[in-house]
């Protein structure tokens, strides 16, 4: 086996593996992963680009039976905010990513196998066990994150029918960076699914790793396929600030659909980017109110709690009703009723109640353009590990 720089961590994770599902076997033998957009084509002993799935004997193996980061989040953190308010998140990583960027927040463990700096050991546990955790702490949904889920599906799907069969929400925290084949493996396990919208730039994707055909492509298949989809657009200065390029992403997501809530959030500088400045209070501003100009009816300003304004807040999309009331990820007022506004009665977009994937409590994403935009958002908390 070809190994990556860390290779004393690849050996470890070599041997917590099993058989994947997502891929084909070519004509000449290789084999064709399809849980990520990369699409690696793999010969015998060799690794995908995100050097976790690799072939075996011409077997796919991918990632199973461990976890490289386990926290119970507030769920507004992932962030999902028209998702089960106020509930908290069990929320599981692996190792590995499919893309490299300069400024990773969770590098430590999406970068495990390409950065000797990045140590995130990884501790072996059953999928009964993550079940037992979110049991244990009352949350309402069991999420994975933290690295890039597509290239661990399998094993979140395993994690998955458990959480389903217990009555709880899932979803995915990813980059976007999918295939039909990979959303189609995981959909009817999972109920939401937040995508980074990095940049509205094809070179300034590349840069990171992928292409931005892909990740558009994905957010289209995302709302086709009934995921409830949240988005959201790190901004940072000099790399995808600019006004055109904002309102670039403003406008594609409201041509999918207007009910699609666009998280903009605040850069701080991290990993290997360290020579940008802060996103400032003004352009976090900016960004909200041009998502509304786009005619995005639930605009949120993440990462700078209590100095937004209404931008944190969930309003009625019709009669600008305050309904759901936030400082950073805490809930300071959830005035919902019936899924909807207690003023107008129009129903808001999201998932309000626990269930299983395709439970009831859920109003669907709308595809048809409707009047005026109401405003809303998140910021930022430390999570608290889980002892595991």
């Amino acid at each position: 086996m070809t190994e990556p720089a860390g290779s004393s961590l690849a050996q470890l994770l070599d041997r917590l593996v099993a058989p994947g599902k997502l891929y084909g076997i070519e004509a000449d033998g290789r084999l064709r992963c399809v849980a990520c957009g990369h699409r690696c084509l793999i010969g015998e002993g060799k690794r995908g680009i995100c050097k976790v799935r690799f072939n075996l004997a011409g077997e796919l193996m991918a990632p199973h039976g461990y976890v490289g980061a386990l926290q119970c989040d507030p769920t507004e953190k992932k962030p999902f905010f028209h998702v089960l308010p106020g509930s908290n998140a069990l929320t599981f990583g692996m190792l590995g990513c499919d893309l490299h960027c300069a400024y990773c927040q969770n590098w430590v463990t999406s970068q495990a196998l390409r950065d000797p700096d990045a140590v995130a050991p990884p501790v072996s546990m059953t999928a009964e066990q993550l079940l037992g955790l979110a049991q244990q702490h009352r949350a309402g949904l069991v999420v994975s994150s933290y690295n890039e889920p597509l290239i661990t599906a399998e094993w979140a799907v395993e994690v998955f029918e458990l959480a389903c069969a217990a009555g709880f929400r899932t979803g995915f925290v990813s980059n976007g960076n999918a295939t039909p084949e990979a959303l189609d493996y995981i959909r009817p396990w999972t109920d939401c699914y937040k995508v980074d919208l990095k940049t509205m730039s094809d070179r300034s994707y590349r840069q990171l790793g992928g292409k931005l055909s892909n990740i558009l492509a994905t957010l289209e298949m995302l709302v086709e396929k009934g995921f409830w989809l949240e988005v959201v657009t790190l901004i940072v200065p000099k790399f995808n600030d600019s006004d055109e390029e904002l309102r670039d992403a403003a406008r594609f997501l409201a041509a999918l659909s207007p009910d699609i809530p666009w998280h903009v959030t605040a850069y701080h500088p991290d990993y290997r980017m360290q020579d940008h400045d802060n996103t400032s209070l003004q352009t976090l501003l900016r960004a909200c109110e041009i998502g509304r100009e786009e005619g995005l009816r639930y605009v949120y300003a993440g990462n700078l709690p209590g100095r937004v304004g209404r931008w944190e807040n969930t309003y009625c999309a019709v009669c600008e009703e305050l309904l759901i009331e936030r400082r950073g990820f805490v809930i300071v007022r959830n005035r919902l009723h019936d899924f909807g506004c207690p003023r107008c009665h129009t129903p808001v977009p999201g998932i309000w109640t626990a269930g299983s994937a395709g439970a009831e409590g859920k109003v669907g994403i709308s595809r048809q353009p409707v009047p005026a935009t109401g405003a809303k958002e998140t910021s930022g908390r430390d999570r608290a590990p889980l002892g595991v």
